[in-house]
């Protein structure tokens, strides 16, 4: 069993995790502290304001965890992109940058679309405003992709079910691409064992594994304690270096790792 035990750790030295944690609501301090923790770095894509839900962490709140991890920009208020014309969409993409700036006193080099909803014209406004990438919510994927400005994911930490799985593989595309995540998930009907066979794929192979979440949707869930146990699986198997920001990664796939980004 020691033996076997250390080919997987042997297996899992390429491997780089990373996660996202989005919208900014007042309990990604308690995903911080899980985080923290386990030894991790994350990127927290947060709005200024959210015009989904009035509950946001505090200008005091999102200064303190701009010192322990990277602060990425979410749109000023959680604006879906797709459905606003080009001065609001600039408005939302740059102004969002400014303010979270001026909110936690370090540059903000990332960016997420809302919902997973831009067009060409939003991702061309996004290299205008001077981010160096942006993170999309492509999932199934076990990379960083071929653009720094429509980065995927691999999962989401949500119990979705197989047809949405397949729903969303059809419509992101991408298919060659994903279709071994999407074999990988569907053979597995629970969504932890689904979680958890996902990462173990990117480890057996030394791939990236980006998994992104909701804080409120895991207190919804009363999840926090699934999180922690996920959490202690990964940092048993990956590299402390290996566990990086959504920048760090974006500099170690497209700018040859000699990018310092973001703490965390």
């Amino acid at each position: 069993m020691k033996q076997q035990q250390t080919i997987r750790l042997d297996r899992s030295k390429g491997t780089l995790f990373t996660c996202s944690i989005d919208d900014g609501h007042p309990s990604d301090l308690q995903a911080a502290e899980l985080l923290e923790k386990h030894g991790f770095g994350a990127t927290f894509f947060i709005p200024v304001h959210n015009r989904e839900d009035p509950a946001m962490l505090s200008p005091v709140q999102m200064r303190q965890l701009g010192k322990r991890f990277e602060i990425g920009s979410h749109t000023y208020d959680h604006c879906y992109l797709n459905y606003v014309d080009v001065r609001e969409a600039y408005y939302q993409i740059s102004e969002s940058k400014t303010r979270l700036e001026d909110l936690i006193g370090v540059p903000v080099h990332g960016f997420c679309y809302p919902g997973g909803k831009y067009t060409e014209r939003d991702i061309r406004l996004v290299r205008a405003c001077n981010y160096h990438y942006a993170r999309t919510t492509t999932n199934l994927r076990f990379d960083a992709g071929r653009d720094p400005f429509t980065m995927p994911t691999t999962i989401q930490f949500f119990p979705h079910s197989r047809d949405v799985y397949i729903r969303n593989f059809l419509a992101a595309g991408q298919w060659l691409h994903r279709q071994q995540g999407l074999w990988t998930a569907l053979a597995e009907d629970n969504w932890l064992r689904r979680l958890y066979a996902l990462f173990d794929h990117a480890c057996a192979h030394g791939k990236v594994f980006h998994l992104w979440w909701h804080s409120k949707q895991v207190g919804e869930l009363n999840a926090w304690r699934e999180l922690d146990a996920f959490l202690q699986y990964v940092a048993s198997r990956v590299a402390a270096e290996n566990r990086v920001s959504n920048a760090q990664l974006a500099a170690r796939a497209f700018h040859g790792g000699g990018v310092s980004m973001a703490a965390g």
